[in-house]
């Protein structure tokens, strides 16, 4: 079962994310909270699988809850899933970067939202593809880092490197298998690797850690190998 902490501050909007919640046999809503502080409380006592998080609460904003949260030890096994009205929310990095491991929009259809709920309970990230496109614009805005690449990669190894470009690019465990001509298993031990060696929560933080290294960035569009195999002439 999954426990879900519902923070918003728009009552009629937490009742029916709560009922959306409660009706899937997989997920329970432990509490709701209508500003950011009352997040970080209820989520230090009831310590949910993932709290659904509003960017715009009174008190304390979405940003700050999430960054409280995720930098708590006693929720350290806690998920954080933003949700917002706009895919232009300027926020999105900011909750990136404060430890969310997901982003979606309010009018995303319900089903899909549940399925993002059990996706990041069960610790991966999740990012809608128009505030993927978003966060990829934010970093194009931003001064062209370095290109030696800094000591935070250090011991990751080549092969670690490439997987971690096509993560930042979006792609899935099973494109990455499929692109890279590995299985699934051996991509999901490089993910796995990569968490590990970079010290971060989930896929989505490996999205930050690629961009603010310099190893991808709006420079360095990715292309399908297998499209650049197929446009080599024959023999």
């Amino acid at each position: 079962m999954i426990r879900v902490l519902i923070a918003d501050d728009q009552a009629l909007l937490r009742g029916s994310f709560r009922v959306l919640i409660d009706l899937d046999p997989g997920c329970t809503t432990v509490a709701e909270a209508g500003s950011g502080a009352e997040a970080v409380a209820l989520a230090a006592r009831h310590r949910p699988d993932v709290v659904l998080m509003d960017v715009r609460m009174p008190e304390m904003d979405g940003i700050e809850a999430t960054r409280l949260i995720c930098a708590d030890p006693a929720t350290a096994g806690t998920r954080v899933l933003i949700l917002t009205t706009f895919d232009l929310d300027e926020y999105v990095y900011g909750a990136l970067r404060a430890g969310a491991s997901g982003f979606l929009l309010k009018d995303t259809p319900p089903a899909d939202l549940l399925a993002a709920v059990r996706v990041v309970a069960a610790g991966e990230g999740l990012l809608a593809p128009t505030v993927t496109r978003r966060l990829i614009d934010e970093f194009a805005r931003r001064p062209e880092p370095t290109r030696s690449l800094p000591r935070r990669l250090d011991g990751v190894t080549e092969r670690e490197r490439e997987v971690l470009t096509l993560i930042a690019r979006g792609l899935s465990n099973a494109e990455l298998a499929a692109h890279l001509q590995l299985s699934l298993a051996t991509v999901k031990t490089h993910v796995g690797r990569l968490l590990t060696k970079l010290a971060v929560r989930d896929r989505a933080q490996l999205v930050i850690v690629a961009y603010e290294t310099g190893l991808v960035g709006p420079a360095t569009p990715w292309r399908d190998p297998g499209a650049r195999r197929a446009s080599r002439p024959p023999g």
